[in-house]
């Protein structure tokens, strides 16, 4: 066995003997077990419902009766967003956003349903997800089994001891650190053999699951040699405690804290109040169809009757009132889709913005990376508002062409005349959510990976140096 093993298994044999560390590990690995159970069985029972939920009013709508197809665009319909599967691993923003979009004509509804409003506030403190786990109950567990691995030694004497019978400092560190290596392996244990389950049981997912487990090890390993480098430097091993917890404090709990109130203050994002007066303002703007002497839907009138060679738009070949429904739709969702737009790009600023303080502290680094990699970030969000919407458009203007085509200018009149079969709802309801393709996830968590890279390589260099100074403080 070599010297940095033996020194290896006496750090694990002391912390075994240490009953407070052990239970300590006991309790963080029963607890990332039933979180990664938890989460998975939360997963696919809400993925389930929606799906379930999904197929319920695809169903109502195309059973609906024979009706006028402006009323379809009323009755509106509603999607569900898909849940991935790692999305068990790390909820990300998804807690706090809506997953159920209803759609109709003349409107851009946000999303509905987040699990916090329906939930109790204590879901505001954190859910029990193994990605909740390791970022903050791991480091801080490493942080109390560790914190005394090299001070121990030179607060008892024995440091000089061991250096006199020829260990070499570096040994005796990298034993150490081989020691705190191997418990945050064991705490990384559950989470990857939950990753690996996911990967087996969808193949397609297998890369991402890799990812997010490297970044998981890439964190933990991190801390153990945080851990190291401050014991060695320290010379007590409660000197050595209170500097890491600390660095725990400000890192893990205080910074990702105050990082987005900094973001929501410096690009402060308008109140729902402030988008609907302005949005009403510009629909006022744009004209009303339903009035017959507005400017615009007056030259929109005259360069359809000049289309098809007609002077009254009761000569139509078409239902003139479905063409207007159909450039009214047109106009509004230009306009929703502006102020959209506007909205993501305003809140994409925010997100870079809380990106620089990962340098600070990697943990928001760590929380963007697995966020994008479980595809619960905002860019995964706006995803599927965006192809909600775009399937809403779809569906109000097939709609509006079945009143134009199916319908003519004096039955649109009558109420009796004015209904169409309810056969020609069949196909209209069916929503498939195209989700992001891995490659583009892992491209996305490169800037983030790059930042715990960063951090790996100045904590070690961190420990190198702790490591000559502790040879040079012995002579």
């Amino acid at each position: 066995m070599s010297i940095v093993r033996r020194v290896a298994a006496e750090e694990l044999r002391l912390m075994r003997r240490d009953r407070v560390a052990m239970l300590g590990l006991v309790l963080l690995l029963v607890l990332s077990a039933i979180a990664a159970f938890t989460a998975w069985e939360y997963q696919r029972g809400a993925q389930a419902e929606r799906q379930h939920r999904q197929a319920q009013v695809a169903h109502e709508l195309e059973a609906q009766p024979d009706r006028h197809p402006h009323r379809m665009v009323h009755y509106g319909h509603f999607v569900f967003r898909p849940l991935t599967a790692l999305a068990a691993f790390d909820t990300g923003i998804d807690p706090f956003t809506g997953h159920t979009l209803f759609l109709e004509g003349h409107r851009q509804n946000s999303a509905n349903f987040g699990d916090v409003r329906q939930s109790s506030l204590l879901l505001r403190f954190g859910q029990l997800t193994p990605a909740f786990v390791l970022q903050v109950l791991a480091p801080l567990l490493l942080v109390f089994i560790g914190h005394a691995a090299v001070a121990r030694e030179r607060e008892s004497g024995t440091l000089r001891v061991l250096l006199a019978q020829g260990l070499r400092p570096g040994q005796l560190v990298a034993g150490k650190l081989l020691a705190l290596s191997g418990v945050a392996a064991l705490m990384l244990a559950p989470a990857l053999l939950a990753l690996a389950g996911i990967a087996l049981g969808m193949p397609a997912q297998a890369g991402l699951a890799l990812a997010l487990g490297l970044a998981y090890a890439a964190w933990l390993a991190m801390w153990a040699l945080g851990v190291a480098t401050v014991s060695t430097l320290a010379s007590r091993g409660r000197d050595a405690l209170m500097a890491l917890l600390a660095l725990w404090t400000v890192s893990v709990v205080l910074l990702p804290r105050l990082a987005p109130e900094v973001a929501a203050a410096t690009l402060a994002l308008p109140t729902r109040l402030e988008i609907d007066i302005a949005v009403e303002r510009d629909l006022a703007a744009l004209g009303d169809s339903h009035n017959p002497d507005d400017p615009y839907f007056n030259e929109f009138r005259r360069k359809v009757l000049a289309r098809y060679g007609v002077s009254r738009v009761e000569d139509l070949p078409v239902n003139y009132k479905g063409i207007v429904g159909m450039e009214g739709e047109r106009l509004t969702s230009q306009l929703f889709d502006r102020y959209a737009r506007e909205s993501f790009t305003l809140q994409q600023a925010q997100v870079e913005r809380l990106e620089f303080f990962s340098l600070p502290s990697p943990v928001i680094a760590l929380r963007r990376l697995s966020m994008s990699i479980a595809g619960t970030d905002l860019s995964s969000y706006r995803r599927f508002l965006e192809q909600g919407e775009a399937h809403r458009y779809a569906l109000i203007q097939a709609l509006n062409r079945l009143q134009a085509e199916k319908l003519t200018w004096a039955s649109d009149r009558n109420s009796r005349e004015s209904r169409i079969s309810k056969e020609h709802w069949h196909g209209l309801a069916e929503f498939k959510f195209v989700p992001e393709p891995p490659a583009e996830a892992l491209r996305r968590a490169e800037p983030m990976a790059a930042v715990l890279l960063v951090w790996l390589g100045a904590l070690g260099a961190a420990l190198a140096f702790a490591t000559r100074r502790l040879q040079g403080a012995m002579r």
